[in-house]
């Protein structure tokens, strides 16, 4: 028991740091995507395209990615898949340079599969660690992004003045940057991450034959039509499509007030900071609290956000309402991410997960795509609000896993 526990506590720390790495490159990334998307597109409405290319990437690599670390491992499915990332941030840098849009939109197209691998990073460390632990260990992986959230935007300046003074365009900065930390996480994690996740989940499981021990797969859509597997769904396809969406678009709405790059990136990296600083606390309070409430404050933290949002295109309020943002996205994540685990048996986690991961991608993406319609022909104003009805359905569905909750002790 020692032994696995220990072996827990490194494969976490392993993920976290990975997922540190990776989530540098990606946020110093999204930073510039929507510019680019204007500017290589032609116009504000190609602002949401890149960032929907890659998440359209990430949600069809998902489903993919679970088949896939079911027969090759944890360890060598997330090395792969940010080997490709490598590859598809490189092609980003010469697309940048040469002018060429679909070259740009097939790289950020392979970030997205990247993506997707190293966010199911996450059910791999829930795998190794015990049910009482698994928030936790959720949430000390997601906790790996606000390194990113920090470093990510700082370096889109310097690195451009970097390449720009190699005679490139001053935007592939960023993403010269992104490739060197994506190799990075994948030699880390190929040599690192031993023994695999997967073997180690197995035995966990034995360990507690209690906790879904039914070796009979069920079909990922009667899993998915449980109330609380649905719930958990619902917090985070709807948590990531808001968060996508007001995010996306403020970049470009900020462009359009005229503030400088460097005021752009401090708003984006208030709100990765909010998306991932808190992860203990949200992990914490995900095993003490309970998933429903969590799931609960982050979509009211959701709303909240949404509706400030769009009172002033000054820095500093943007900054809080982008913080609030990705506060909000993080409480449904990981109380989501954490609620699906608890369902499922070892032989329905890799592709369910994978399965949710694609859905959530999807929806991500649509999102991200219909903001840059919504914003050229209507402004940022309804992106928001159309983020603060979406908001509503997870604190409906939240409710409801409460009631049920308190209907079953009160009748106990």
């Amino acid at each position: 028991m020692n032994d696995l526990i220990r072996i827990a506590r490194r494969t976490t720390l392993i993920l976290f740091l990975a997922q540190s790495l990776a989530s540098a490159g990606f946020i110093a990334a999204a930073t510039l995507n929507s510019i680019l998307g204007a500017k290589l597109g032609g116009g504000s409405a190609w602002a949401g395209v890149p960032s929907a290319v890659y998440l359209l990437g990430g949600a069809f690599a998902a489903s993919a990615w679970g088949y896939l670390m079911d027969r090759l491992g944890r360890r060598n499915g997330i090395s792969l898949g940010l080997a490709i990332g490598v590859v598809g941030t490189g092609l980003v840098i010469y697309s940048i340079d040469h002018g060429l849009l679909v070259g740009f939109l097939f790289g950020m197209l392979l970030m997205g599969v990247a993506n997707s691998a190293i966010v199911l990073g996450r059910f791999a460390a829930a795998e190794v660690n015990p049910p009482d632990r698994r928030g936790s260990a959720i949430s000390t992986v997601v906790l790996g992004g606000t390194f990113g959230s920090v470093f990510g935007p700082l370096i889109v300046g310097p690195a451009g003045t970097l390449v720009k003074s190699f005679g490139m365009d001053e935007l592939s900065g960023a993403y010269a940057a992104s490739l060197i930390l994506f190799g990075l996480a994948a030699l880390l994690v190929f040599v690192a991450l031993r023994p695999d996740p997967r073997e180690v989940g197995l035995e966990v499981s034995r360990l507690y034959p209690h906790i879904n021990a039914d070796d009979q797969a069920r079909p990922i859509f009667t899993i998915l039509r449980q109330p609380q597997a649905f719930a958990a769904l619902m917090a985070m396809v709807l948590g990531q499509v808001v968060m996508v969406a007001v995010m996306v678009i403020t970049s470009l709405h900020m462009k359009d007030h005229d503030h400088m790059l460097t005021d752009i990136a401090t708003v984006i990296s208030a709100h990765t900071f909010g998306m991932y600083a808190f992860s203990v606390v949200s992990g914490w309070l995900v095993d003490k609290w309970g998933r429903a409430q969590v799931i609960l404050t982050g979509s009211v933290v959701l709303l909240l956000s949404c509706l400030t949002a769009p009172l002033s295109p000054d820095v500093l309020p943007l900054a809080v309402s982008l913080f609030l943002l990705g506060l909000g996205w993080n409480f449904c994540f990981v109380g989501g991410s954490t609620l699906l685990a608890d369902q499922l048996s070892p032989a329905e986690r890799a592709r369910t997960q994978g399965t949710n991961d694609l859905l959530v991608g999807l929806a991500s993406a649509i999102g991200s795509l219909t903001a840059g319609i919504t914003f050229a022909a209507l402004g940022y104003a309804l992106v928001a609000a159309v983020g603060a009805g979406l908001s509503l359905i997870p604190i409906i569905l939240s409710i409801g896993l409460l009631k049920n909750r308190v209907q079953k002790l009160t009748v106990s």
